[in-house]
């Protein structure tokens, strides 16, 4: 049995949407192989789908910078997923999808102020890797213009930007002879201007008679504003039930499902809303990377402990090498809030507090440094010596939060329900 396109299980779903069974996809940002196995393992215990999103900086060809997730490029990601299911026996769906695609999307590109038609043409490169390499799901966003920053990007630039690059992913996959990929358009970015309902319905009419006018496919998800907002380890923004019921309303209309982005931290009270609202998937990332940090140091304070008692003879310095590298990396900057942006290193590093913050924030992207890993691997292996699997604890402090969304976005056993609507009945894929 091949596996359901990813547009068919968004069919699905608007399906059960209908018959009371609403639920609403999670999309997992890919932040190390530890999150990949333990989102696979979470979406074979509930019989669900799973996302995995990776963004350009995370996940990208080699010619174009690579990726700060092990260094995977999308063929290496792809390998490195389908070795997870094997080792662990999966037999659901998951799906590979690209998260912010398109123009200025790695940060260098951005920085560095490329011309549009430069940035556009690396854009395009990385989305033929993603093509070849397999991926499900393409997001379509224009939307990070270094020349418009701060200014809402005019619609009609974005509009021609999207089917632009749709057109263009859709002749590289017909001449490659690959089957069917879902795209996903919008941006929860306010730059993107879809931030009130009449401009998203304005948005979908005009794309949608673009894309047929090219005889093109529709989108599978386009994204809107919900009113949720990651900064630093937390949830900053506030869910808005009425917003993202109207616009998930407003995109069923059209046949296409509602996708929230930066659904980090959310408690279960706003989790729960989601059904209600209809909304079809959420994005969640950086509290997965968050949570494996904090697994490591719970690890370390562990093998302290044992070190204390004369159990360990050479404790690591996992949480010490990971502290500096998370506050040289930089990559909280996006993260924070107001003046604290622009602190500098050694402003950081005076300050004990602010520095375990960081840690906190930043400690994900240091994970693919040689350094981290050989102090994780001693780590690893002085806890091995008493006992302890650490690497388990690790998987499974990830799924944790992957749970918690699991259960309130009524996940269990959708992938069944979703096969059966499609005539696929439970087959294995």
């Amino acid at each position: 049995m091949t596996k359901l396109p990813i547009k068919k299980v968004v069919e699905g779903l608007l399906e059960l949407q209908k018959t009371g069974q609403s639920a609403t996809l999670l999309g997992v940002g890919p932040m190390s192989k530890n999150c990949v196995q333990a989102t696979l393992e979470v979406s074979k215990e509930y019989d669900c789908p799973v996302m995995f999103i990776a963004s350009r900086n995370q996940v990208d060809a080699d010619e174009l910078g690579g990726g700060y997730v092990n260094g995977w490029n999308q063929f290496t990601f792809a390998g490195a997923v389908e070795e997870v299911a094997k080792e662990i026996g999966y037999d659901n769906l998951y799906y590979l999808c690209r998260d912010h695609g398109g123009p200025w999307q790695r940060d260098q590109e951005r920085n560095d102020h490329l011309p549009a038609e430069i940035a556009m043409e690396l854009g395009k490169k990385s989305y033929i890797a993603d093509i070849e390499a397999g991926f499900d799901l393409l997001m379509i966003d224009p939307t990070k213009d270094p020349f418009e920053m701060g200014k809402v990007v005019p619609l009609d630039m974005v509009l021609d930007r999207t089917v632009e690059l749709i057109e263009f992913c859709e002749q590289e996959r017909l001449k490659r002879g690959l089957p069917e990929i879902g795209y996903e358009v919008g941006t929860e970015e306010t730059n993107g201007g879809l931030t009130t309902l009449e401009t998203y319905e304005t948005f979908i009419v005009r794309l949608k008679a673009e894309l047929e006018r090219r005889n093109l496919p529709l989108p599978t998800f386009i994204v809107g504003q919900t009113g949720t907002l990651t900064r630093k380890t937390e949830q900053a923004g506030t869910f808005n039930f009425q917003n993202a019921y109207d616009l998930a309303q407003m995109a069923k209309k059209y046949g296409v499902g509602l996708k929230e982005h930066n659904g980090d931290y959310l408690d279960d009270a706003t989790l729960l809303e989601h059904i209600p609202s209809e909304i079809a998937a959420t994005n969640v990332a950086p509290q997965y990377g968050t949570e494996e940090t904090r697994a490591y140091l719970n690890l370390a304070a562990v093998e302290a402990k044992l070190a204390a008692n004369g159990l360990v003879a050479e404790p690591s310095r996992t949480r010490e090498v990971l502290l500096k590298r998370a506050i040289e990396s930089e990559r909280w900057r996006k993260w924070m809030v107001g003046e604290q942006k622009n602190l500098t290193v050694a402003e950081i590093v005076q300050d004990e507090a602010l520095s375990e913050e960081i840690l906190d924030i930043a400690g994900h992207y240091t994970f693919n440094d040689d350094e981290v890993k050989a102090e994780i691997a001693k780590l690893y292996a002085n806890l091995e010596s008493r006992n302890i699997n650490g690497r388990r604890y690790v998987v499974d402090r990830i799924k944790r939060p992957i749970r918690d969304y699991a259960e309130c976005y009524n996940l269990l056993g959708v992938t069944t329900r979703i096969r059966e609507l499609a005539g696929a009945g439970a087959a294995h894929v």
